[in-house]
């Protein structure tokens, strides 16, 4: 494909390339490149991955003949092996993001490609938007390439809509695939290691085992030492050092196999010299960002079928491969062919600080595959007006300016900026304490105990900690010594980074709540479950209950009050207290929404009786009120049409926005009321209906009716449910003529129909009426004639008169 593709590149400035795994796109291409001088400037590539990033540059300098840092040379976070005469130079993501925000017309870099594009990453989504305006506005003559093995070339021609588009259908070596799925009952890293072992006794060559995450990789790891096979067994994962990671890259010496077992880090841009068998466990753990609570839940999940498909392409490579998964043909066939972009379900803090930085007031402004959701952006600025980065008109600050400069995503910036203000030793806390988050420890969550293994240079990443440490304490002219750091004083800075996650103790042990209100919990067997305040750095929602912490520093509320008195808040509190059933003032310091001290007070004269009381209301909820059925559908009702009718503009009903706006709503119907018990004589209808207005209201009872009168005249009540599809329930009989599903909402919602027997009954449950008369109903027909007798079956139902009578009642 070279010659087509270059001839591209001579006519386009806009490159597409779909490539099978194996081909060569990511290391015959750019070599090929450098070799033909075709490109007369720089050629900047982007890869996802640090690991993929330093093996390629290496590969391509050697097969120059030179060491990597001459024509071919690689940057990743913190090492940078180049040069003046560096042609080609593979960057990781947040490196290229920062070349076009230092100078947009990226001068000297006359082409990007951006590799493995298909693992959607917020990084290289961000650096494409940035460089298509910039090729638009400032360099028409710049090229630009994407390129992946599985991407769909309909979403990027959206954005690319002058692009060539070149495909190569070949690979080397054909891979089988075979497939082994596990039953509901087996246990991954027995089956995995039972499936490794198979497959070591009938099949010749090195393997590479495809597993969610590290605690799997480690089971795995142990069962197959405990089986005394004679293999070489290797974990790879991002966690491990450069070292250790090369060692698991690397071929097997003449006379070994060996046995890789990685999380997705090698799913791409990756040749493992040796390896023609592959087992893949099908599953990935994905991080998806809560806008609720504002912390990433972590799941794990089905893999997309491009990561599949790129998983099987690591056999082959030098020879004919084998791929086993462990799931079924149909499951693969049932999943998504791509997997969700970062941009979709992830924290986008650090991407809005690009955007302000880039001087991008609106995210439309920008050429997206997938346009970061409006509402993660507000989430985002949020916090960065939390973190003084941005101001409340979305601005950067003077700080935010300065956090750029520093290159570290935005929490870290700003607790590195506002230590410096502190003092030298909240500065040299910060440093260390930035490093640690950047270079974690497995399984341990107090984050002193890793600064003292760094300090007595037991730590695993010592040295780059250090280099880290370095780097950074070097950007404020600060001398950096780690035994020169004051424990005391992590927490404090912590709190600087994370002022959300400031967490007090509740009363049982482990158990905490954050400043954001949100529950966090922590191993009871952990001495750090014991502290009566800490910062979370490091949280992930594991399941529906609260946040599990795996990283936190201890913090006492005397340093914050000292230290950074702008996070307390004294105030007043008149509320309702129902044991004592009067109107009680407390005086309180808060945090976020902490309460970290109390005492009673008097209550002022002029104390303000109703926001007491709706002070109480949202303490305890809606359920103090007379909230009855009629509000419950109401509300559900209004809801339904907001998501529906996005375009009409509807009130915000659900519980959370009631209660945050009980003054707008509750509070004109409160006249009289002087106790929490004549709550429950306040007409909730009456208030919500006036909340949703008279036009409002007039247009809810015509697009999403309460009740709809169905063929046979009679009317059938519509359930109504948030996310759900609306519902009916109905006598199959009084349905007969119909030959569509009824609509609401402006036609644009079909309701589903519960259809029911004679003895009401569920029948069938469809949203298709037309394609049940056509289908399924021949066969209920046929079980109902004899049931119910009495009862008319006709043959063709849609022509026939709608009844909920029997036919002796028909013919009379």
């Amino acid at each position: 494909m070279l010659p087509e593709l270059f001839e591209a590149i001579r006519t386009s400035d806009q490159i597409i390339l779909k490539a099978a795994t194996g081909a060569g796109k990511s290391t015959h291409f750019p070599l090929k490149l450098v070799q033909s001088g075709i490109i007369p400037g720089k050629i900047v590539m982007l890869e996802p991955r640090r690991i993929a990033a330093r093996n390629i540059a290496m590969y391509v300098a050697a097969q120059l003949g030179e060491p990597v840092g001459k024509q071919v040379g690689y940057r990743v976070r913190g090492e940078s092996k180049v040069s003046a005469s560096t042609k080609l130079e593979v960057v990781t993501e947040g490196i290229l993001t920062r070349m076009l925000q230092d100078d947009p017309e990226l001068t000297g870099i006359d082409m990007i490609i951006f590799d493995e594009f298909h693992e959607r990453s917020l990084h290289a989504d961000t650096a494409l938007a940035f460089a298509l305006e910039s090729q638009e506005a400032l360099r028409e003559d710049l090229k630009i390439v994407v390129m992946s093995a599985t991407l769909d070339p309909d979403d990027l021609i959206r954005v690319l809509p002058t692009a060539q588009f070149i495909q190569s259908e070949g690979r080397t070596y054909p891979v089988d695939i075979d497939y082994q799925p596990m039953s509901q009952n087996d246990y991954l890293p027995d089956f995995m290691a039972k499936q490794i072992e198979r497959l070591l006794i009938r099949e010749s060559g090195s393997l590479l085992a495809f597993l969610p995450g590290v605690g799997a990789i480690k089971r795995v790891q142990e069962r197959l030492q405990n089986a005394n096979l004679d293999v070489i067994v290797c974990p790879l994962y991002g966690q491990l050092d450069f070292a250790t990671q090369q060692a698991a890259i690397q071929p097997a010496t003449a006379g070994e196999r060996k046995v890789v077992l990685a999380t997705n880090i090698a799913e791409t841009s990756l040749t493992i010299e040796g390896i023609r068998l592959v087992v893949d466990s099908g599953l990935e753990n994905q991080a998806w960002f809560d806008l609720k609570t504002g912390i990433s839940k972590l799941e794990q999940g089905r893999i997309a079928q491009s990561s599949a498909i790129q998983r099987a392409g690591r056999a082959g490579r030098t020879e004919p491969g084998l791929c086993v998964r462990l799931y079924s043909e149909s499951q693969f066939q049932a999943q998504p062919e791509q997997s969700t972009p970062e941009i979709l379900r992830s924290d986008l803090a650090s991407l809005q600080l690009e955007l302000i930085r880039w001087g991008c007031h609106e995210a439309s402004e920008l050429a997206w595959i997938d346009e970061p959701k409006f509402t993660h952006l507000e989430q985002a600025k949020s916090l960065l007006i939390a973190l003084k980065l941005i101001d409340d008109t979305g601005k950067a600050t003077a700080l935010g300016n300065e956090a750029y400069q520093l290159g570290v995503e935005p929490r870290m910036a700003s607790m590195l900026l506002q230590a410096n203000l502190i003092g030298e030793q909240a500065l040299k806390s910060a440093v260390a304490l930035c490093a640690l988050i950047e270079e974690p420890e497995r399984n341990e969550v107090d984050l002193r105990q890793s600064l003292h293994r760094w300090q007595q240079a037991r730590h695993l990443r010592n040295k780059a900690l250090i280099q880290r440490a370095k780097t950074l304490s070097s950007r404020f002219s600060c001398r950096f010594n780690v035994n020169e750091v004051d424990e005391s004083l992590l927490g404090v800075v912590a709190a600087l980074a994370f002022p959300d996650r400031i967490a007090l103790a509740r009363k049982q042990s482990g158990l905490y709540v954050l400043a954001n209100g949100h529950g966090a919990s922590l191993d009871q067997q952990l001495r750090l479950s014991d502290e009566a305040m800490l910062v979370a750095v490091d949280l992930m929602r594991t399941g529906q209950g609260s946040s599990a912490i795996f990283k936190a520093a201890p913090v006492a509320f005397e340093q914050i009050n000292t230290m950074l008195p702008q996070m307390v808040d004294e105030a007043t509190l008149v509320e309702w207290d129902d044991n004592k059933g009067r109107v009680v003032a407390s005086e309180l310091r808060r945090i976020g929404s902490l309460v970290v001290e109390s005492r009673e007070t008097t209550v002022p004269e002029d104390a303000d009786i109703s926001q007491a009381l709706l002070s109480y209301v949202r303490r305890r909820g809606l359920s103090v009120l007379s909230w009855t059925d009629k509000a419950e559908v109401l509300t559900q009702r209004v809801q339904c049409a907001a998501l529906w009718l996005e375009n009409d503009e509807w009130p915000a009903m659900s519980s959370k926005d009631l209660l945050a706006n009980l003054d707008e709503w509750l509070l004109p119907f409160m006249h009289g009321v002087t106790n929490a018990k004549q709550l429950k004589k306040v007409d909730v209808v009456a208030a919500l209906e006036a909340l949703l207005g008279w036009e409002k209201a007039k247009q809810l009872d015509e697009w999403l009716p309460t009740h709809l009168t169905v063929a046979s005249g009679n009317r059938k009540k519509i359930r109504y449910q948030v996310g759900e599809a609306p519902t009916l329930s109905v006598k199959l009989q009084e349905m007969f003529g119909e030959k569509v599903s009824p609509t609401i909402a402006k036609g644009t919602q079909a309701i589903v129909l519960e259809l029911l027997s004679p003895a009401q009954r569920p029948l069938q449950i469809t949203r298709d009426l037309a394609a049940f008369w056509q289908g399924a109903y021949k066969q209920v027909q046929k079980e109902m004639k004899g049931r119910y007798p009495k009862h008319p079956w006709p043959d063709d139902p849609m022509n026939h008169q709608a009844t909920s009578k029997t036919k002796r009642q028909l013919d009379s």
